[in-house]
């Protein structure tokens, strides 16, 4: 007896919407993906400018604690790991490579839109339908999905339907979390979004930044409420950004929330322990502490300049306080960019209104992935794996049910 085949709609087409396409087993289910943009994976196309870092090779033990918070997506990583997704790029003909971050990007000369075009063409093949210019715009009384294309409404009637909106960064590649007022007025809980992955506001002075704008502390960690991320991070106008402080964002966003400003300590000298570094300090023989700072310590003219502009000179000619402070440099965060220009968020649909499979609680058959739920992963492959295997995890549950 042939299986009556189960229709899915998948609203957005980010890398969580097509993962899940790829994975739904084509005879059980009839998939459409419906799309906005004039093409799909916008943002999955731009994150991709900086360096297309799909993943991380980090073991699976240290990749799930990378996730905020850590229970929501365990299940989802670990049954599809970062492992999985690059032998899953492979078999549909992109082949990856570590990078000496440890990160995972395409073979060189391998492009953004290559990796997309493989990932459609997987699609094709699974006979899954993509309409772009069809935008998803509510309910309508009969629980069908409003999609306007051309201007003209569209009733969809799906025996499941698949949310994969994204969350409210990068506005101009399409998430621009205009959907939360439609949750909303069905009941469903919704948390602020706020910006994740982005600069941090640090009041420079002018003779700071002439010397240091747009240069890099290179080989520091960072420590945020006991936290620590190793890194680096480049100093500008409105403060700080990069990996080591992208890796503290929730902590960051924590003391914000709490106390309108927030502390992190820089160890400009990660490699030496206080002792070391105060033994180097004393030995001064002709030189000058600055001296020594550049040519023993190997600090460089950012990192010294960094050290002068926050210790006093009183405390910069002491060995003892010097040494605690290179190891452990106070800045102060005053604010944090908009969300606009954050590379994530976190906020969107609350984590208490989705079951272990996603799926909404106060809409049955209606399922929600991606960055539209309410969790937080630093730069580095985390961010775009979890989409990745929170499709994947779907799928395979959806196909589950049904076989």
């Amino acid at each position: 007896m042939q299986t009556i085949k189960k229709s899915v709609a998948i609203i957005g087409s980010g890398p969580a919407a097509l993962m899940l396409a790829a994975t739904l087993n084509e005879k059980l289910f009839d998939v459409t993906i419906y799309e906005k943009n004039y093409a799909p994976a916008r943002k999955f196309l731009v994150a991709g400018d900086g360096g297309f870092n799909l993943t991380h090779s980090e073991d699976i033990e240290q990749f799930v604690k990378r996730y905020t918070p850590q229970s929501f997506l365990e299940k989802s990583i670990r049954s599809f790991t970062n492992v999985d997704l690059c032998d899953w790029l492979k078999q549909i003909g992109v082949e990856t490579y570590r990078g000496t971050s440890k990160r995972i990007f395409p073979l060189k000369g391998i492009k953004p839109i290559d990796v997309l075009n493989e990932i459609l063409n997987e699609l094709k093949n699974k006979n899954v339908q993509l309409k772009t210019k069809h935008e998803w715009k509510g309910w309508n009384n009969k629980n069908e999905l409003i999609i306007e294309h051309n201007k003209q409404e569209i009733f969809v009637k799906a025996d499941i339907v698949v949310f994969a909106l994204g969350g409210a960064s990068w506005t101009k590649t399409g998430p621009d979390g205009s959907w939360v007022k439609l949750f909303t007025d069905k009941g469903v809980k919704i948390i602020p979004f706020q910006a994740s992955n982005c600069a941090y506001e640090i009041k420079w002075d002018d003779k700071f930044l002439k010397q240091t704008e747009g240069k890099s502390l290179k080989n520091i960690s960072i420590t945020c409420n006991d936290i620590e991320r190793k890194g680096e991070v480049v100093i500008t106008k409105f403060g700080i950004e990069g990996g080591a402080v992208y890796g503290l964002s929730p902590q960051i966003r924590e003391q914000l929330n709490k106390n309108k400003i927030a502390t992190i300590f820089i160890d400009l000298k990660s490699s030496l322990s206080v002792d070391i570094i105060k033994t180097k300090l004393r030995s001064k023989k002709n030189k000058t502490i600055t001296t020594i700072l550049k040519d023993d310590l190997n600090l460089s003219p950012t990192q010294v300049a960094l050290l002068k502009r926050v210790v006093s000179k009183e405390e910069f000619i002491d060995v003892n306080i010097l040494a605690e402070k290179i190891k452990k440099l106070p800045l102060q965060i005053n604010s944090i960019a908009p969300i606009d220009e954050a590379i994530s968020t976190v906020g969107g649909i609350s984590l208490q209104e989705v079951d272990d499979c996603f799926q909404l609680k106060k809409l049955p058959h209606h399922y929600t992935i991606g960055e539209m739920l309410n969790w937080d992963a630093p730069t580095g492959g985390y961010l775009l794996q979890a989409c990745f295997s929170m499709g994947a995890f779907l799928g395979k549950q959806l196909n589950s049910s049904i076989e």
